[in-house]
């Protein structure tokens, strides 16, 4: 079945048989093609391949089947049209923004981004002459402000990482496109089951498929989503002649994990929940960072855009760096990790971590002091991760 076979199907129908297109051998399962290139049955059509006139399998650098079933699969649980799947969110970033800017381009993007993000953007996409402006999320006018005559592409994360802030999606949207913009949004925390960036006037989604698709840090990948237009021309370009490729096995993973998304985030949610409240009742805890409470400056704003708030949370502790990396020492059960997204409970310092490369300048401006930690919550009982909390904190 095409996925224009599914149109009117429900999220979990989609996410479990959306893009599977059976081969002659019947498989219930969808197949994992490890091949590099493909025969053809001519000359003539070996030409009509590569010429574009006639649609097929080429070269697994940028056509795959295994790969193809996974961005049809994500381009339904999103709503778009079409999808680019590479070999990590990093690149799918780098896809999206070399395959759309040239030289003498200018980004909007929010301060509040992964730090590597910062980086790409400040240092790696400067050398080439595609200037950024960082601005505060969640100041809709700071936005606007920032935007110059040459200014092609808004960039943001909500919630963001690491202090879940919430971007209102559509406001922005209206931004982007008064200006001739294209307004792309980092998906990754909420995914499609929680949050759908293209209803609310994105151009763009972009995944780091490492996170909560895969949902047991096996693989790392990423994906780009949105229109045919945007999409299918320019960004899947760069892929075919750059070749930052997602391999058949991980794509395979993945679509196993879009399988289960939708109940997994509603598990890591509910928890997240749970301990959010609960640290917010110990002591020494200054504040937490987690939309789900209604303490949070968007809690309202993501109560209307998002289905539930995320598995994700961060707080700020008195005492700094020392009571941050006592708390994280003193854990047992928790993995001491960067990643997220995982079934395993992960706990990290984002300003010696996530955003240890980025200049102190650049983590005050976004809020990421040395007392912050960051807890992506999994799937274990909450009341054995309070009790390893617990140790850090004297109990």
């Amino acid at each position: 079945m095409s996925n224009t076979d599914f149109d009117g199907y429900g999220f979990d129908t989609l996410a479990v048989r959306a893009g599977h297109a059976r081969t002659n051998e019947g498989e219930q399962s969808e197949p994992i093609f490890t091949t590099s290139s493909y025969t053809f049955g001519s000359a003539a059509e070996a030409a009509a391949r590569f010429s574009g006139a006639t649609a097929g399998n080429i070269y697994s650098r940028f056509t795959n089947p295994t790969v193809r079933t996974f961005e049809q699969r994500l381009t339904a649980l999103e709503g778009g049209e079409r999808c680019v799947a590479t070999g990590s969110g990093m690149a799918a970033i780098l896809t999206a923004c070399m395959g759309l800017l040239k030289a003498g381009d200018h980004i909007v993007a929010s301060r509040s981004i992964f730090g590597p993000t910062v980086l790409l953007f400040g240092t790696i996409l400067a050398r080439f002459g595609i200037q950024t402006t960082f601005v505060p999320l969640t100041d809709v006018n700071a936005w606007e402000e920032a935007i110059r005559p040459n200014t092609r592409l808004l960039f943001l994360e909500t919630p963001s990482n690491p202090l879940m802030e919430v971007a209102d999606i559509a406001a922005l949207a209206e931004v982007a496109h008064r200006h001739g913009c294209w307004l792309a949004v980092d998906n990754c925390f909420c995914t499609p089951a929680l949050q759908r960036p293209l209803a609310l006037g994105a151009d763009l989604v972009i995944h780091s498929a490492t996170k909560y698709i895969d949902g047991q840090g096996r693989c790392i990948g990423g994906a780009v989503v949105g229109s045919e237009a945007l999409v299918g021309a320019g960004i899947y370009g760069f892929l075919r002649t750059a070749g930052p490729s997602m391999s058949p096995f991980n794509a395979w993973v993945f679509l196993k994990g879009l399988e289960t998304l939708r109940l997994r985030m509603q598990a890591h949610c509910a928890s997240a929940l749970r301990l959010a409240q609960w640290l917010e009742r110990q002591p020494g805890v200054v504040r937490v960072n987690y939309p789900g409470l209604p303490s949070h400056p968007q809690h309202a704003l993501a109560a209307r855009q998002q289905t539930a708030f995320g598995g994700v949370l961060s707080f700020e502790l008195e005492g700094g760096r020392e009571m941050a990396w006592k708390l994280i020492d003193a854990v047992r059960l928790i993995s001491i990790t960067a990643n997220l997204g995982d079934s395993k409970t992960t706990i990290t310092h984002p300003a010696t971590t996530t955003h240890g490369r980025v200049s102190p300048e650049a983590r005050a401006q976004a809020g990421i002091t040395e007392g912050l930690v960051r807890i992506a919550v999994g799937l274990e009982d909450v009341a054995d991760l309070q009790a390893d909390l617990q140790r850090g904190f004297g109990g």
